[in-house]
């Protein structure tokens, strides 16, 4: 049970490693793109490749639907960026249902586990697979595994790392729970630390607030990169910044002034330093580096 590029590649790994996938359940197609022509899920495109049933159920609680996954008798499901199960769904299999989060639970339970710990400016996060219960992301653990997280990666850099260590966790997952070798941990924090969160994020998110350090604007920007993006605005428009690099010097101007010499470099000068920003698009125009960016737009 899966939807975008992250769980393709566990659902590969798990038909490389010989696990009988009976069948995958996906999102819907939905209309996208000007031409609003039907898009299938990444997920989806797959399974058709490789000759495997799919099911495409708009409500997970829908009789149909309960009646088709029931007939797939499957001994176990697996769950990678999907949606929220109904207890129906999640209690069918006689070895339950396991999830794999992109975080070292319980920190980062949410939609943007990675997202978040980037934001955060964390230097490590890690993928974990647990047995789905009824609060979202709260059941026990199987396996983790922690990974680094680099000054200058991106949320990007962090998926694409984590989405085929978390495909290999996943195999490691599934085989000991066919031969029944392995124990499960609740979660749990040390010294009854609070979990940090992982919320979905929104445009308002996204705004940049420049009256803050630099190295929070660097992570803030980071972590948002390449989807949905950090964005501030320039002459009344919006300008998504992809990547960027950070200047720790006392920048002399109010934050959110910037500085340029109208052809090789941009900076925006936060509290006690300057984001050159690198990667950008301003509205109504393509993605480009800040040199091809300032030969057509006058500041």
């Amino acid at each position: 049970m899966g939807t975008p590029d992250f769980a393709v590649a566990s659902l590969d790994a798990l038909l490389n490693a010989g696990i009988n996938i009976v069948a995958v359940v996906t999102a819907p197609d939905k209309p996208a793109g000007r031409g609003q022509k039907l898009n299938e899920s990444a997920v989806k495109k797959y399974a058709v490749e490789k000759g495997l049933p799919v099911l495409q159920p708009v409500r997970l609680k829908a009789p149909d639907f309960i009646e088709e996954l029931r007939s797939f008798n499957a001994d176990l499901q697996v769950v990678v960026a999907f949606r929220m199960l109904p207890e129906i769904v999640w209690n069918m299999p006689p070895k339950g249902t396991i999830n794999l989060h992109a975080s070292l639970l319980p920190h980062y339970r949410g939609a943007a586990p990675i997202n978040w710990a980037v934001i955060n400016g964390e230097k490590h996060t890690g993928v974990s697979t647990f047995f789905l219960q009824h609060e979202i992301d709260t059941g026990n653990i199987i396996f983790s595994e922690a990974v680094d997280i680099a000054d200058d990666d991106t949320a990007g850099t962090v998926h694409d790392n984590l989405m085929l260590i978390g495909a290999e966790l996943l195999v490691k997952t599934v085989k000991a729970i066919e031969t029944g070798n392995y124990s499960e941990t609740p979660q749990k924090t040390a010294h009854h630390e609070e979990p940090k969160h992982a919320p979905k994020i929104f445009k308002e998110d996204c705004l940049i607030n420049w009256n803050q350090k630099a190295q929070t604007v660097y992570n803030h920007i980071r972590g948002l990169s390449p989807y949905p993006a950090a964005f501030t605005t320039l002459h009344d428009k919006t300008l998504k910044i992809y990547t960027a690099d950070l200047i720790v010097k006392e920048p002399g101007i109010q934050p959110s002034g910037f500085l340029s010499d109208g052809k090789t470099y941009l900076h925006f000068a936060c509290i006690d330093g300057f984001i050159a920003v690198k990667d950008i698009q301003i509205e109504g125009k393509k993605r480009m580096g800040v040199e091809e960016f300032l030969r057509g737009f006058r500041i």
